[in-house]
């Protein structure tokens, strides 16, 4: 069945698993709490050992029929976790998918992760999942949302504050849930069961669309060129250097390079990105990003970020902040390549 995030909550407590699970959503934090939380249960089930595919590239799909066809070693039932980044198994490991439905083993619960959703991902081993156990597409949250999602998400941590406190928080974080999530973990333990109103929030919040480094890197890689250029102005407005904003830009660009030429030769992405350095939550914006830079784009991207070094340095003549804001806008959109002289 296809189920809701408050219908999902409501069965992982009722403690009865389903065989298969499918869990899809470009929406990073809820995607991967909802996975945690049925991994918790999974657990707590009996669930003793798991395994974990990444599917991507030149997948081997034999070796998850191999694991399906296997049993455990100490006789436990196991997880089996297959991670779609793109949330399309393909023709081969769909129909892996459909035959697992159709008898599943008493001893496997399979998760399905997918890091995308929409309508045109539906096909017959998604259904298939539906009729043998839980559907669970999350659909990222409206602009109007947002502020009940914090509210509720305040409320869940013990945190009571009123509606001008949860607005402010809203504008502040700009719809990135995951900004939102660490701000309200952070005010459950500096308010505790205190109420909390906006001029409270005011002084105890740290702008999370403030102007820092890791923002405006994150807004590039994300696409978002707009939210990038409004953080380097900010940056600029607080007295920062170009110089010092630029080592973190770089070791990203060039992590991207490399990671991009992994994915093109076919190569495991997933490990690619943990040996950079990309942690979990973070890997998402990094794919997507590989889905609009090709390997030579993102070389001169990281070629281009040593030019705007030299610049910033006195090195070479130019506006060090005007290309920084080039370059990225070209990380953002490699339409506006045109815009670097690397």
């Amino acid at each position: 069945m296809s189920q809701s995030l408050a219908q999902f909550e409501r069965h992982l407590k009722e403690g009865r698993l389903a065989p298969v699970y499918l869990i899809a959503s470009s929406e990073d934090l809820l995607r991967i709490e909802a996975a945690d939380a049925l991994r918790a249960a999974a657990k707590a089930a009996g669930f003793a050992e798991r395994e974990v595919f990444d599917v991507e590239g030149s997948f081997d799909w034999n070796a998850v029929a191999a694991s399906f066809a296997t049993m455990s070693l100490f006789a436990s039932k196991r997880v089996i976790e297959l991670r779609l980044p793109t949330a399309k198994p393909g023709k081969e490991g769909g129909k892996l998918i459909e035959d697992f439905c159709a008898s599943p083993p008493p001893d496997i619960l399979l998760l399905v992760v997918g890091g995308e959703w929409s309508r045109k991902h539906e096909a017959g081993w998604s259904r298939a999942i539906e009729r043998c156990g839980v559907s669970l597409p999350i659909w990222p949250l409206k602009p109007n949302e947002c502020g009940a999602w914090i509210a509720g998400r305040l409320k869940s941590r013990g945190v009571s504050a009123d509606r001008q406190a949860v607005a402010l928080l809203a504008e502040r974080v700009e719809g990135n849930l995951l900004a939102a999530a660490q701000e309200i973990d952070k005010l459950a333990l500096l308010v505790g069961k205190h109420h909390l109103d906006a001029a409270q929030l005011e002084a105890l919040v740290a702008d999370s669309a403030r102007f820092d480094v890791f923002a405006m890197v994150e807004a590039a890689v994300a696409g978002d060129a707009a939210r990038a250029l409004r953080v380097v102005a900010g940056l600029r407005g607080e007295g920062e250097q170009v110089a010092g904003l630029l080592p973190w830009l770089s070791g990203q660009l060039q992590a991207l390079a490399r990671i991009s030429a992994v994915a093109e030769s076919g190569g495991n992405v997933a490990a690619a990105m943990t040996k950079s350095g990309i942690w979990d939550a973070r890997q998402p914006a990094f794919r997507r990003a590989l889905s609009r830079i090709n390997t030579a784009h993102a070389q001169r991207l990281a070629a281009e970020c040593g030019r705007v070094e030299r610049v910033a340095k006195g090195r070479a003549h130019g506006d060090a902040w005007l290309a920084l804001e080039r370059l990225l806008t070209a990380v953002a959109d490699p339409r506006a390549a045109h815009l670097i002289a690397a």
